[in-house]
């Protein structure tokens, strides 16, 4: 029965629409507003693609952030003062010139003890050949006038025995040059030979006292004292400032100098005699004269040629007074001018890998800003080193990539590295552009990693 009723309903309405005037044009109108809506989901689904597919193409290939670099200078490293072994005992002073780039146009001075006078012993013999000279100059290969020795002059080699001093043979009659005459002064230290050479240049030793004190205030010496020729007298004495010039003196005169670096000569009456300056051609040291008058009292008035590798050769002028023994003013010496040398140096700057900073990335990649190679400057001393980094922007971001320069100064060396990459910056990945649109295309400073 509910059938039968199901079907007059359909009937009736199919009636009804029948009867209905406007049904064709109520079914054009449903037609119509059907096809629209279509259109307009078609639409709506074009342009959502259309969006979809433009937003994957920008955020696959937009550039990314440039990576975020931090960096740093190495620090400088700081130089200990070089240790000068400067004697303990008695006074000393040192005059090193050379190398003016590392030690100035006046070169430096070094000093222990006080600037007192003491005595001098044969370093007077010094004085007394150079005074000598000033009045009968010499030049290089000139054996000078010739000297004939009297019986008063062989008479000082039984006198200066008899006090102990160092004496050389003198022959009555004998003769013997100028040049010969100074170099038995000052090779053996020969006490008689100092006092009859000094006699015949000036007639007396009232003489040569007033040409040697002329010659003392003439050269600027006024800290020394002089009262007889060889230095037997404890009253001769000297600072260690006035010993300085007065080497300084010596050393600039070629005639000294050459005799003074002699270490050992045979002469007629003389013989064989040995240069009491046991450092000669050791250690550099190239003259001058020894002095004692027993313990307590050894000296040594020294020159001194070194090479401080990159900075040359250096002239030392020393002195030192009053050490206990000779042996004891040797080391100190020797010590003293190995001090000097290893006063230059190679200092240590940076070794290769050593970090400088760092490039990081949104997306996790990172490198490492490193030191490409080892780096060391030659210096003397605590001389102030200074550094400077200068960096450029990668190019590639890729390992081993030189991304700047460090440059140190030291006097007037100076030494650099380079700086690199150290690991690569990997691009980001497609899930990351497309994750991270925020992180993407930052005008200028953008990279592209491809």
């Amino acid at each position: 029965m509910t059938e039968g009723l199901a079907g007059l309903t359909e009937l009736m309405s199919a009636e009804g629409e029948l009867f209905d005037p406007d049904h064709e044009a109520k079914r054009a109108a449903r037609r119509a507003r059907r096809r629209r809506g279509w259109i307009v989901v078609v639409l709506v689904l074009a342009l959502l693609l259309a969006a979809g597919g433009g937003y994957v193409a920008w955020a696959l290939t937009v550039p990314t952030a440039a990576p975020t670099v931090v960096s740093q200078t190495p620090a400088v490293p700081v130089t200990a003062p070089a240790v000068i072994a400067l004697p303990a005992e008695g006074a000393s002073a040192l005059h090193v010139s050379g190398g003016q780039e590392y030690l100035g146009d006046a070169g430096i001075r070094f000093a222990s003890g006080t600037e007192e006078a003491r005595p001098i012993a044969s370093i007077s013999k010094l004085i007394t050949a150079m005074v000598i000279l000033d009045a009968y100059p010499l030049g290089v290969g000139d054996p000078g006038p010739e000297i004939t020795f009297s019986k008063a002059d062989h008479d000082l080699y039984d006198e200066y025995y008899l006090r102990g001093a160092t004496i050389a043979a003198m022959p009555t009659g004998s003769t013997m040059s100028l040049h010969d005459a100074l170099a038995t002064i000052l090779i053996p230290s020969a006490s008689n030979y100092a006092e009859a050479v000094s006699t015949w240049a000036f007639g007396s030793q009232g003489a040569y006292l007033d040409a040697t004190a002329a010659w003392l205030e003439k050269n600027g010496l006024t800290g020394t004292t002089i009262v007889e020729p060889t230095g037997n007298s404890p009253r001769n004495t000297s600072t260690p400032t006035d010993l300085i010039a007065l080497g300084t003196l010596a050393a600039a005169d070629p005639v000294i100098a050459e005799i003074a670096a002699t270490p050992s000569l045979t002469l007629p009456g003389p013989g064989t005699m040995s240069s009491t300056n046991d450092l000669l051609g050791t250690n550099g040291v190239t003259g001058l004269k020894t002095g004692n008058l027993g313990e307590g009292s050894y000296s040594l008035l020294y020159t001194a040629s070194i090479d401080a590798g990159p900075a040359g050769s250096l002239s030392l002028t020393g002195v030192v007074l009053g050490g206990s023994s000779r042996a004891s003013v040797d080391r100190d010496v020797v010590a003293l001018i190995d001090s000097i040398r290893a006063g230059f140096h190679d200092v240590p700057l940076a070794t290769a890998g050593q970090d400088v900073g760092s490039y990081s990335t949104p997306w996790g990649s990172t490198a490492r800003i490193v030191v490409g190679e080892d780096a060391s400057i030659f210096t003397w001393s605590d001389t102030p080193i200074t550094v400077s980094m200068q960096t450029t922007t990668p190019v590639e971001y890729r390992d081993g990539e030189v991304v700047g320069l460090i440059t140190w100064t030291a006097g007037p060396h100076t030494a650099t590295a380079t700086i690199e990459l150290e690991g690569g910056i990997d691009p980001p990945t497609e899930w990351w552009r497309l994750t991270h649109p925020e992180e993407l295309g930052a005008g200028e400073a953008a990279a592209d990693f491809g």
